[in-house]
């Protein structure tokens, strides 16, 4: 969530970040946000003096008792004055309570850095890679794959429904393969610690990351038990330190797990839906790191790169497009994605978002760390990125370099693991 202080201190300057997000709205929720917190705070300074006014009263009771006077009237006015005070901090606490989730609802703050504009304004910052030609007209992967017998849409579909993915035989070693070959990056090249989290995760780790309370309808739960089948490995992964204070030491921390990803994507139906680019379950290795508030631009920086060269291990043409503000995620405050180009189906794909989330997730979920021994705690920036998913790498993998006779020829780094430099129809 957004700093409730920064809000109250430059009200302006908030609401002109907000707008940088191109929905209207945000003013509005912006003026009662404050209004509410003017109540709030007009309530909790009443109790405070009407805690004083008890206090004087009470000790005039008392004296007036050691001098055997009445005080018939001042008993009558605490019991009074109890009652309100009761009633008015239920108030108060109740106007606390609605503006924390007035704040979970509301947006991050744009990074200053950050193009201003609707998604026309993203821009490309850099591109990798040539984009191949073929003398033949190159086939979609879903025809590739259904020809090299790597995955079988219509059974998953019979199993748990559409946008379910079947991966058979070498396919599902290719998505062993991929898995294995992003850990082994991450964890031997780029310094990250490998986790194997849970897969379901409680309602406040989706609060914390900030996909609670505002995207509900897009998650998996299990009602009962109100958890949460994982949109991701960001979820678990940051909130492993979820109400801990951290030592500066510590100081970037960096981790890396590759997880089934559940999303029901409420409103996607019809968009994308063919072969692997819009799925509701895919494997995908997720890099998070949490740093000092100084460091996090950096830290971004080399973030996306991390995930960069997990596309040029497997020779993809791709480019990194950084978001303009309207097209920013909820709780992100600024975003690269990396994007990369598939032949069969003529387009550029997202396979990775990269972002950095300031310290808005930090807040939600109450992440700390003590920049020197008994100083103040400060809340630490958290950053994500994927890297990469798999369904869309897979896409770009066969499509790019699908050759004429139906085979497609493996990337090197993934020789090794497949124990095979071709996948072959048949």
């Amino acid at each position: 969530m957004i700093d409730l202080r920064l809000c109250r201190q430059d009200p302006a300057g908030t609401r002109a970040a907000l707008l940088r997000r191109g929905d209207e709205t945000l003013g509005g929720w912006l003026d009662s946000l404050l209004e509410l917190d003017r109540r709030w705070r007009g309530m909790v300074t009443e109790v405070e003096r009407l805690k004083a006014e008890r206090n004087s009263q009470s000790e005039e009771v008392a004296r007036r008792k050691r001098e055997r006077a009445p005080a018939d009237d001042l008993l009558a006015a605490l019991k009074a004055s109890g009652e309100r005070v009761r009633a008015l901090h239920d108030e108060a606490r109740a106007a606390e309570n609605e503006l924390h989730n007035m704040l979970l609802r509301g947006p991050n703050l744009p990074h200053p850095a950050a193009p201003t504009g609707p998604a026309e304004s993203n821009r490309v910052v850099r591109s990798f890679g040539e984009v191949p030609r073929f003398d033949f007209t190159p086939r979609p992967h879903w025809d590739l794959g259904e020809s090299l017998g790597l995955f079988d849409l219509p059974r998953g579909a019979k199993v748990a429904g559409s946008g379910f993915p079947l991966f058979m035989g070498a396919g599902a070693r290719l998505v062993r393969a991929l898995a294995a070959l992003m850990l082994d990056l991450h964890t031997r090249e780029h310094g990250y610690r490998e986790v194997a989290p849970p897969y379901l995760v409680n309602r406040e780790a989706m609060t914390g990351t900030g996909q609670l309370p505002k995207f509900e309808d897009d998650l998996y739960a299990a009602r009962e038990d109100d958890l949460f089948l994982i949109p991701t490995a960001e979820v678990p992964l940051t909130n492993l330190y979820r109400d801990e204070i951290l030592d500066a030491r510590e100081l970037p921390v960096a981790l890396v797990a590759c997880t089934p990803c559940f999303r029901r994507e409420a409103g996607a139906a019809g968009k994308d839906t063919r072969g692997l680019l819009r799925v509701h379950q895919f494997d995908k290795a997720e890099l998070v790191r949490l740093s000092r508030p100084e460091s996090s631009d950096a830290e971004h920086e080399l973030l996306t790169a991390h995930a960069e060269t997990v596309l040029k291990r497997l020779e993809l043409p791709y480019r990194v497009v950084e978001l303009a503000t309207g097209d920013l995620g909820f709780s992100a405050a600024r975003t690269y994605d990396l994007e990369v180009w598939s032949a069969g189906v003529g387009a550029w794909l997202e396979c990775s978002s990269s972002s950095t989330f300031t310290d808005y997730q930090a807040r939600r979920a109450n992440i700390r760390f003590r920049p020197a021994p008994g100083a103040k705690p400060e809340f630490v920036h958290t950053l994500n990125a994927s890297g990469v998913a798999l369904a869309r790498t897979i896409a770009a993998v066969l499509e790019n370099f699908q050759q004429a006779d139906g085979s497609v020829r493996l990337p090197q780094a993934l020789v090794s693991y497949m124990g095979a430099e071709r996948l072959l129809p048949g």
